[in-house]
């Protein structure tokens, strides 16, 4: 389990053992069944967590319409990061969409990491960045591509979540209807039934 986020981690920053340990020491496993709510609107974001199994989904409402900004899966980092930083209340639901195992650090825990011990916040200081930066260039991707640059891009660089993700939830995450989702989706399954 701490292989997954130490695989990560090394992506970025080299830690020793001893470096790693003192991280591993801080964070907490979590295990949550499908459709479970980790975070509700209206409370405050107590967890950083990082995905070892499962799939979670961070959404709002706009009126009755859920909102979906986030789809994180294994190896990737999910939460209210506003609400987290801030310790204001969330704005947004961070829900599970299959059973799902997290590596979890409260933001006290992640400050103490941080004062002991400058490599691990430097290692939190380069992950952020390259989240910051992965949120900026979907965002610009989002406004960038027209809806099936959008649908074919995701497709590309998702195709496991094709599979995994209901399709009203994948739809609204690249912000089109359903049934817009379900029309590109049937195009693109089209040249392969030819193929056969």
């Amino acid at each position: 389990m701490l292989d997954t986020l130490k695989k990560y981690i090394s992506g970025f920053v080299s830690l020793t053992n001893e470096e790693f340990a003192l991280m591993a020491n801080e964070l907490v496993i979590r295990n949550f069944d499908k459709r479970e709510l980790l975070t509700r609107a209206g409370e405050v974001e107590n967890y950083l967590n990082f995905v070892v199994k499962g799939l979670v989904r961070k959404y709002f409402y706009k009126g009755r319409t859920e909102i979906i900004t986030q789809i994180a899966k294994e190896g990737e980092f999910i939460n209210s990061s506003a609400s987290f930083l801030s310790g204001n209340p969330s704005p947004y639901l961070v829900e599970t969409l299959e059973p799902s195992t997290f590596l979890s650090v409260t933001r006290d825990q992640l400050e103490r990491l941080y004062e002991n011990n400058p490599r691990i916040e430097r290692v939190g200081r380069i992950v952020i960045t390259h989240l910051f930066l992965q949120r900026e260039e979907w965002e610009h991707e989002c406004l960038r591509l027209d809806t099936r640059e959008r649908f074919l891009r995701f497709v590309e660089n998702n195709p496991d979540l094709m599979q995994r993700v209901p399709q009203k939830y994948l739809a609204s995450y690249l912000n089109m209807k359903p049934e817009t989702f379900s029309r590109l989706k049937h195009l693109i399954q089209r040249p392969r039934t030819a193929a056969r």
